[in-house]
């Protein structure tokens, strides 16, 4: 595709006939309405980070498809949202045909780098490194019919699960559960919580950065119905125990920021609250949920089947693309021989708990 029939944009420059293409574009593509490739996730992660583009393509004078990006120093690109986005890569019609190195030098970059590429984005899937699972629940059927399968893939899971709920009301207290809440201090816990799960485990705290904790709050604030963040918290004696935020569209719910008070690990307060969530998500018309990529036991004990994405990079042969390798593929290298060596994994996810326990000290 030459170069002129693709038009650079910040997000706030989009037009609303562009979001209703965008969307249109996305539904005939027949993909999963994952939020996280709505352009009204662009347009908030445009307004904390001011490095967000949206490369509009045209065929015949009109849009045939947006490839959001984020630009920074020598020309490198990343996703939107790299690093908390769980479904990344361009919007377009069935059979448009583009050079993804040709595309990036429309737009200015040197190199573009994905961590959850969605599977079927034939540009870029040469230049992935790495193919990862990502489990998802599908709530099409209902949730009674998911909990029967449920029953039959993890016997014990849903009637222990059942059990500690239980429990957790008679020695704590009521517990009720709250789909859509809009309490400020319920999301001031979650992030506690999970600001310290980052360190205790030992790894980089999301909600220290602020563009993150900003991203959330215009996400809890948007009353899109394609794209919105909710906040679902459990409760137990009229206190939060456990609290998720995810972002959402219609059909899809995308699995986020979960998070619990230790105080009641023993209760699994997070299984019980993934329960409900799913229940009330079913009932609420939602599909699927995507429980993102990353190893967790209880992704494996929820799950129906496992999507594909995709980790890697397109580099141009251009300075700015030298930078790309040399800052970030022997890291990404290094990863990947831990990942794949179940042994080693193990090992490094205690090394990091230590040093994260050390921290707290």
């Amino acid at each position: 595709m030459p170069d002129k029939r693709v038009v650079v944009l910040r997000p706030d420059e989009l037009s609303p006939d562009d979001v209703k293409m965008w969307r249109e574009i996305r539904t005939e593509s027949g993909a999963p309405a994952n939020p996280f490739l709505d352009p009204a996730f662009t347009r908030a992660v445009g307004r904390v980070r001011p490095g967000t583009r949206v490369a509009v393509l045209l065929g015949d004078g009109s849009p045939v498809g947006y490839f959001p990006y984020e630009a920074g120093p020598w020309g490198r690109g990343r996703a939107v949202g790299l690093g908390v986005s769980d479904s990344q890569g361009a919007v377009s019609r069935p059979g448009i045909r583009l050079d993804a190195r040709r595309l990036l030098r429309a737009c200015g970059l040197s190199s573009w780098e994905f961590d959850n590429l969605e599977a079927g984005q034939g540009w870029f899937e040469p230049y992935a490194a790495e193919e990862l699972a990502s489990p998802v629940v599908d709530l099409a059927e209902g949730y009674e019919r998911y909990a029967e399968g449920l029953r039959e893939r993890s016997p014990g899971f849903l009637r222990q699960t059942l059990a500690k709920e239980r429990r957790l009301a008679r020695r704590v207290g009521e517990v009720r559960f709250d789909p859509d809440c809009r309490d400020p201090r319920a999301l001031e816990a979650l992030m506690a919580w999970k600001s310290a799960q980052y360190r205790r485990t030992g790894r980089r705290d999301r909600f220290a950065q602020e563009w993150i904790t900003r991203l959330v709050g215009l996400l809890g604030e948007s009353e899109d119905r394609e794209c919105r963040g909710v906040l679902s918290v459990l409760y137990a004696a009229d206190r939060p125990v456990a609290a998720h935020f995810g972002l959402r569209s219609r059909t899809v719910l995308s699995w986020w920021f979960p998070a619990y008070d230790r105080a009641c690990a023993r209760y699994s307060p997070g299984l019980v609250l993934q329960l409900r969530m799913l229940r009330a998500a079913a009932a609420d018309g939602v599909e699927t949920v995507d429980l993102g990529s990353g190893p967790a036991r209880y992704k494996e004990s929820l799950k129906t089947r496992d999507l594909r994405v995709y980790e890697g990079a397109v580099v141009r042969p251009a300075p700015g693309g030298a930078v790309h390798w040399l800052g970030r593929e022997p890291a990404r290298a290094a990863r990947r021989f831990v990942r794949n060596r179940p042994r080693l994994a193990g090992a490094a996810a205690r090394t990091l708990e230590e040093l994260g326990r050390l921290r707290e000290r």
